[in-house]
């Protein structure tokens, strides 16, 4: 299934991609793309409906994050092999965790608002892994049973912030507009291996990331169980696991986001964003 919310910010209704590629409304099913709607069995319950027996929407309503109410927005850094290397950093030994703000959250086409003194503000197009089930302590080969499904993440940074002044990376990861999720969460059974999809990057119609999942050095299996080890995860907590190379950072000289640009994004089977980034308040 793809499930996906739509409707203005703050009011968005939960709905269903068809199998024409209409939206279906759930509203009549479900309150929102969030929370318990997620565990297995309420997934499959979705599953189960005659897509044409929802109403279909009419128009062309924006589409909100594909999820709704996210306890926690975590991130793995430096998790593709060749994007380490462009950036000149080490491997890390085990998985680099870090959080970004839920208050970052944008819907997939919103506009993506550059903080004030931004001079280095990124891109990074990522894999977003979503919880449907508690874990806690969960052992690698059974992290598919606590897996929603995937999402389209852009892990927009602000590189001064993430590196330059001082402490962890959240201050330059958790701007706000700086987390687009979606259009669609995508259920897990949709995607045969999530370890082997290609992904895209373009800014003002110019390739700058075109990489697959396949370069992943931490697998989402692992990545799950090893921060179960560290908090527990609730449904629609997300993982955002990481970017291939070609980010701005990496360019020579480096290229970073201006007011004007048009960031186009997506990932296999996973769908695709759009967004215009606009200067500061």
């Amino acid at each position: 299934m793809k499930l996906l919310r739509y409707g203005e910010p703050g009011r968005e209704r939960p709905g269903m991609v068809g199998p024409g590629g209409e939206l279906r409304d759930l509203s009549g099913h479900v309150g929102d793309i969030a929370g318990d709607t997620l565990d297995p069995d309420a997934l499959a319950r979705l599953a189960a409906l005659d897509p044409a027996s929802l109403p279909e929407v009419e128009g062309n309503p924006r589409i909100g994050p594909c999820l709704g109410g996210v306890g926690k927005f975590l991130c793995i850094g430096l998790n593709y092999s060749d994007h380490a290397a462009e950036t000149g950093a080490e491997v890390p030994p085990e998985p680099m965790l870090f959080a970004k703000a839920t208050s970052a959250i944008i819907g997939p086409d919103d506009d993506v608002r550059l903080p004030r003194g931004s001079a280095k503000s990124d891109w990074e197009v990522e894999l977003g892994l979503v919880i449907g089930r508690e874990a806690r302590y969960v052992a690698e080969e059974d992290a598919a049973d606590h897996i929603a499904g995937w999402c389209v993440v852009n892990d927009l940074s602000e590189r001064e912030f993430q590196l330059e002044r001082h402490g962890t990376w959240d201050k330059g990861k958790g701007c706000d507009t700086f987390g687009p999720i979606g259009p669609w969460l995508v259920t897990r059974e949709e995607i045969a291996d999530p370890c082997d999809l290609a992904m895209w990057l373009d800014v003002n119609g110019t390739r700058y990331q075109d990489g697959s999942t396949r370069t992943m050095i931490y697998r989402p299996a692992f990545i799950l169980s090893y921060v179960s080890r560290f908090m527990s995860l609730q449904p629609g907590d997300i993982i955002s696991t990481g970017t291939p190379p070609g980010v701005g950072m990496g360019q020579t000289p480096p290229v970073y986001l201006q007011p004007g640009d048009v960031i186009e994004l997506g990932i296999e089977g996973l769908g695709s964003q759009r967004q215009n980034v606009v200067a500061p308040l």
